[in-house]
């Protein structure tokens, strides 16, 4: 095993919270900047990014998985993982139709900007992102392995969209084996959340919706190979 330094929770200008800055491009140079080995881009309820992600990031050294962050039905922030673009892609077909049919503004929540390798306007996506999906959060473990991935809860420890804020507990049936946690030195620093510690795997990713919040090489985990492949082993 190797340590890999990663930040597996990072949006684009897709993301209709996401700063215009965060173009493909930019986001591979700020990632190389900061010497990290994985990176996942997680735009809200699509993945219409990654595609220009993950060419410009080919022959870079940095690994990029293709993924999203799913609003479930009830609001529940899950962040979703995929081995390869055709997965990933796939899998956002299915999601936009389970998408209410609203209109974005851009004025209020941004452009939703869909660009290319050079970062050159490719698209807009027209569907508001940030609603929720009809998809519970129940289904969506098993939906997303039927797609070859994998997901778990984001940032458990925030006062919303969390599956703790909004459900107040982590659904049994879901499964899952990892949760995302903001800032885990203030989440277990009393150690009544420490159950969750023993439970799971837990990650620490940014969320970063501007540049200069993705990860610094601060967030590390052991694995076999800097791939899905060896991510899952661990997290799956």
């Amino acid at each position: 095993m190797r340590p890999v330094f990663y930040d597996l929770h990072i949006h684009s200008c897709l993301s209709p919270c996401g700063d215009m800055d965060m173009t493909p491009n930019n986001i591979l140079n700020m990632a190389l900047l900061k010497e990290l080995d994985l990176i996942a881009l997680t735009d809200h309820n699509s993945c219409k990014n990654c595609p220009a992600l993950m060419r410009a990031a080919e022959g870079s050294g940095l690994a990029v998985l293709p993924g999203m962050e799913l609003t479930t039905a009830e609001e529940v922030h899950v962040v979703c993982l995929f081995p390869a673009l055709e997965n990933a892609m796939d899998f956002d077909g299915y999601v936009h139709g389970r998408l209410p049919d609203i209109d974005n503004v851009p004025d209020i929540f941004g452009a939703q900007q869909i660009l290319d390798r050079r970062d050159e306007p490719a698209g807009i996506e027209q569907k508001l992102l940030i609603n929720a999906t009809t998809i519970e959060i129940s289904d969506l473990p098993a939906l997303v392995k039927g797609y070859g991935g994998f997901c778990y809860p984001a940032h458990i420890d925030r006062a919303s969209n969390s599956v703790l804020s909004n459900l107040g507990f982590i659904p049994p049936e879901c499964a899952f084996r990892t949760l995302e946690v903001a800032d885990p030195e203030a989440f277990f620093a009393d150690g009544r959340n420490q159950a969750y510690k023993e439970g799971y795997a837990i990650v620490t990713s940014s969320d970063a919706h501007y540049l200069e919040n993705i990860s610094e090489r601060e967030h590390c985990i052991h694995l076999d190979t800097v791939d899905f492949e060896g991510l899952a082993k661990r997290l799956a």
